[in-house]
């Protein structure tokens, strides 16, 4: 379930939360799957505590926005080849990137620190939105 709508009782219209909202529990989202993600990766390092997390995951955030769109445009022949699975590439190029911008961020390998980093930071990220959805969706409906 997307952030940007929440579902209320049985017949009642989807209340819309505001973007701002779900752009910074997103970011929290994200800042946590870093964190599990540097906790299961021993090549992946985040320094500078809460912080370091927030920091890297805005950092990630607009490299994923602005490089990650160009990317994906790019190599759609790669993605249609592989059924997606280039992705995973795209991402740990990202990751790269961002390791590159801040200092708080270190991967030590590309090939399989970044490329496992990938793989877990978008599975942690995917069960993070929909475990916030769905408590924000439980909550809203009780009132």
């Amino acid at each position: 379930m997307p952030l940007s709508t929440l579902d209320g009782d049985v017949g009642s219209e989807a209340k819309p939360i505001s973007p701002v909202l779900a752009l910074l529990l997103s970011w929290a989202a994200l800042a946590v799957a870093f964190a599990v993600t540097s906790w299961l990766i021993d090549g992946l390092e985040v320094s500078g505590g809460v912080g370091g997390y927030i920091w890297v995951s805005a950092i990630f955030g607009l490299v994923n926005a602005i490089i990650g769109t160009i990317l994906r445009i790019f190599t759609l022949p790669l993605m249609l080849l592989t059924l997606g699975l280039f992705s995973v590439i795209v991402n740990a190029i990202l990751l790269s990137i961002t390791d590159a911008l801040s200092s708080h961020l270190t991967i030590d390998d590309f090939f399989w620190t970044a490329i496992w980093a990938a793989i877990v930071l978008a599975l942690v990220t995917v069960v993070l939105q929909i475990v916030l959805g769905s408590v924000l969706g439980r909550r809203q409906a009780a009132h």
